[in-house]
This record gives structure tokens, C-alpha cells and sequence, in this order.
């Protein structure tokens, strides 16, 4: 499958949880050597009373509990927004291979916004990052999620 099909995948999951009222954000985790699709969710932070509870933690906490490892080396992570800096770090821990997502963010974003996480002395591990991936749908998704709220 192309990056460009896993990043639909995370936009369903992100359609879905707009409908859930959830900040439509959808992450997919995937194998990187042969493709197979570990986890994938939409944020839960409403749901769950979790402000932990976006989308790519949720991914990572469920392939690393599946398979019982700490470390995710090799698997790949698409993801609509930017991830914030508490899920870049989760990222850099789960020593995710690469990074792969929609909008920027640059209120919230800690990658190429923000904290920069990935480029601080203290940061051990720096996924590959690239960022635009299907940019103008993850964008509308996230505009029109919060037009409708003001």
C-alpha cells in the first residue's frame, strides 16, 4: 500500500472520531518491512477523561502491549496533525522508523513547530519525518471540526 493509502486510513479514523466529537486526528502504526497494519484509532481524550488519549498514543499503546515490547523499532506512524510534543516523545521512545503526517501545526505541533522535539541534544532517537501528506483533507477535516463549534 502507498503512504498515500495509510494516510487515509488515518483520515478515516479521524472523520470517525469527529463524529465521536473527538478533534479529528486519526493515526495508523504499520509494519514497515511488510506493510500489515498493527493499530490504528482516532483520538479518545473526551471519551476517556484521558488527555493523554490522542490518536498516536493510542496506536502505539496498543501494537507495543500486542506485542508485547517496549520498542517499536521499524514501524512506521501516519497521522493526520503534527503530533504535539507529549506524542513526539512517545514516538522517539517507541523508537519509531519513521513519521509520516498531514497538517502542520503550528500552535500545537512538536516536530517542525513548537518544541522541535526531534532536534533537542536530549532527544535518542529522531524518527525520519515527512510531513504534507494528504495536508489539504487532514486541514478541511480539522477546520470544519471547529467551525462548526464556534
Amino acid at each position: 500500500m502507498k503512504d498515500t493509502g495509510y494516510m487515509e486510513i488515518a483520515l478515516d479514523e479521524a472523520r470517525a472520531a469527529a463524529g465521536r466529537g473527538e478533534v479529528p486526528v486519526g493515526a495508523v502504526l504499520v509494519d514497515g518491512a511488510t506493510g500489515e497494519i498493527l493499530a490504528r484509532a482516532g483520538n479518545r481524550t473526551e471519551a476517556t477523561a484521558d488527555p493523554t488519549a490522542h490518536a498516536e498514543m493510542l496506536v502505539i499503546r496498543e501494537a507495543a502491549a500486542n506485542a508485547a515490547v517496549p520498542r517499536l523499532a521499524g514501524c512506521d506512524l501516519y497521522v493526520t496533525l503534527e503530533p504535539c510534543a507529549m506524542c513526539a516523545a512517545a514516538i522517539s521512545f517507541a523508537r519509531i522508523r519513521r513519521l509520516y503526517y498531514g497538517a502542520e501545526d503550528p500552535k500545537g505541533g512538536g516536530v517542525d513547530h513548537g518544541p522541535r522535539f526531534f532536534g533537542q541534544p536530549t532527544c535518542h532517537h529522531r524518527p525520519e519525518v515527512y510531513g504534507g501528506i494528504a495536508e489539504s483533507e487532514a486541514a478541511e477535516l480539522l477546520r470544519d471540526f471547529f467551525r462548526e463549534r464556534r
